[in-house]
């Protein structure tokens, strides 16, 4: 099936099953990334230069706003849901946007949640000007592994063998390696050094010679390929997207969701992805790539003026009423930009006492602004319903 030999080269594995007994196959090994452009047809250029459009607009919008990181955390969790779904991980959107996200009820809502934790240290790293490095795409991944049953063997690069995918015509009793769609890096010293050329390589300036969406989708590329940690490959690597998109300058505040549309169409993304490692097919990956990007861009530009639109919507409502105070105001900010929280949580954020906090919570939601998240009674979450329905819909 691998007929580009210029893409990287099989390497000979073998183990031994404890039913099956002893086993041998071939791993892939990706070439380093190069430093141009690959060749890439004109429908490819078109797709990747409406790509660098959206995302041009999308963060003139951010830009405009008052506070863009306000919006920062419902788009995370929208993305930590869409990711995740990508892995066979699958939450309700409504369940994560109002979960607490210190005590998840379910193993499913943990994983969810540890992606918008590691998300936002990872965001925060970059804009401190710390460098993408194997040492923190490590530490990210064991945040983004914290609470699972893998755990304990998370926070590095992998030091066993990994399979990917299933081929739908493999025998269901054969060896897991020989049914495999695809099998990454043989575990190693070749594996970390793989992974350290990427890091370097997505550090090194390449505006002059690849485009920024195209080095993005190579590096998204290689990333996948390497399959450098023993599990939360996808959802760290579909991250990478976005910091490197922020890295390079095109994101200034990195609020784009680009799973949703990657979800919707994950064979296909499969597919351009093995088509690289297979035939060298650069050109429909990155077409594909850029188009997600696109979509992606459009949709979270579209979410985020919807959410300003929200946001005026209900201080309306408080300027309607009879509350006055300030704070009123601010507790809208508040709940836009978290998609639930407690009363304990506007007491900090407002730098109110707790009696006052409380008080001003009931009163917005007399007015309709907030309702109560059903059971939770000893620590009660509330959110704002206009909010949910926003982030719930489909644009």
């Amino acid at each position: 099936m691998f007929q580009n030999s210029t893409m990287g080269s099989l390497v000979p594995i073998d183990g031994h099953d404890p039913h099956l007994g002893a086993w041998d196959h071939k791993a892939f090994v990706p070439v380093p990334l190069s430093d141009e452009m690959p060749d890439l047809t004109p429908a490819t250029f078109l797709a990747v230069s409406d790509a660098r459009a959206a995302l041009a607009a999308l963060d003139s919008t951010s830009r405009q706003l008052p506070n863009p990181q306000l919006l920062r955390l419902p788009t995370l969790r929208r993305e930590a849901q869409s990711t995740s779904a990508l892995e066979g991980t699958y939450a309700p959107l409504a369940a994560v946007l109002t979960a607490d996200e210190n005590n998840a009820p379910t193993a499913e809502l943990v994983e969810v949640l540890n992606y918008v934790r590691m998300a936002n240290i990872g965001f925060d790293k970059v804009a401190r000007g710390q460098t993408i490095s194997v040492s923190m795409l490590s530490e990210l991944q064991g945040i983004l592994m914290r609470g699972t049953p893998l755990h304990s063997v998370s926070g590095r690069v992998r030091d066993n063998q990994v399979v990917i995918g299933r081929r739908p015509d493999a025998d269901s009793l054969g060896f897991p390696a020989h049914a495999a769609r695809f099998i990454p890096s043989p575990p190693g010293l070749q594996l970390e050094a793989n992974l350290r050329d990427l890091t370097d390589w997505m550090q090194q300036p390449h505006g002059a010679l690849i485009d920024p969406v195209v080095a993005a989708a190579m590096s998204h590329y290689q990333f996948e390929t390497l399959h450098p940690f023993r599990d939360g490959n996808g959802r760290l690597g579909r991250f990478l997207i976005v910091l490197h998109l922020q890295l390079g300058g095109v994101l200034e505040e990195p609020t784009l969701t680009v799973s949703p549309w990657f979800e919707s169409r994950r064979h296909e993304y499969y597919d351009v992805l093995f088509g690289v490692s297979a035939d060298g097919d650069w050109d429909r990956f990155v077409r594909f790539f850029a188009r997600g990007l696109q979509a992606a861009a459009d949709q979270t530009r579209r979410q985020m003026v919807a959410l300003v639109g929200v946001q005026a919507e209900l201080k309306e409502v408080v300027r309607s009423s009879n509350l006055r105070a300030d704070s009123a105001h601010a507790l809208v900010d508040l709940a836009v930009a978290n998609p639930s929280f407690t009363v304990r949580k506007v007491e900090s954020e407002l730098n109110l006492s707790y009696t006052r906090a409380n008080k001003l919570v009931g009163q917005l939601v007399d007015l309709g602004v907030l309702h109560q998240v059903p059971g939770d009674t000893y620590d009660r979450r509330f959110f704002a319903p206009r909010v949910l329905l926003t982030l719930t819909e489909d644009n």
